[in-house]
């Protein structure tokens, strides 16, 4: 009965490993990124064609939504990542900024990302920790770097943030 169950379990085991969607990404940005190695290795990753448009729109978004945070008032530097349709921006305000006044720039940042069709999905963090660490994850895929864990970072990133969604931000009127 035991060697009947291990060789199943083997089985098992063999066969789902070789189940493997080579064209999904944890990451649109990491084609680009790969791409863009500025020859240090050998390494080449060679690129579809339907996704290098949709890289270019995905960093075009990240600038965008880095841009619209940054008019907000009290706003100093924005981080933005992208991955699918979800988009989580990072913002730098004052730290010596009362917790209330740091939830009104949140809030506003919110409001101009849910008005924006780019930004419905978008998630906006104060944390000056997440900040960073989104800020540091931008940099890294910028360079090149591969993205191990970026879908676990990610995770991690949206497990920690509090949402202030830009669909929580409709005016009284319409709800």
């Amino acid at each position: 009965m035991r060697k009947p169950m291990c060789l199943l379990l083997v089985l098992l085991l063999l066969t789902s490993c070789g189940i493997v969607n080579k064209e999904t990404s944890p990451s649109p940005q990491n084609q680009q990124s790969a791409n863009n190695n500025n020859g240090d290795s050998d390494i080449r990753q060679l690129s579809n064609d339907d996704a290098a448009p949709e890289n270019n729109r995905d960093i075009a978004t990240k600038d965008h939504l880095e841009q619209l945070a940054i008019r907000v008032p009290g706003v100093n530097g924005a981080h933005c990542v992208v991955m699918g349709n979800t988009a989580i921006v990072g913002i730098d305000v004052d730290g010596n900024l009362p917790r209330s006044r740091v939830g009104i720039i949140k809030y506003s940042v919110a409001e101009a990302l849910r008005k924006d069709p780019a930004g419905m999905n978008a998630l906006v963090t104060s944390d000056m920790d997440l900040s960073n660490r989104l800020a540091e994850m931008s940099r890294h895929v910028g360079q090149g770097h591969p993205v191990s864990g970026f879908t676990a970072e990610m995770a991690d990133i949206i497990g920690r943030i509090i949402p202030q969604l830009p669909e929580d931000t409709k005016p009284q009127g319409e709800q």
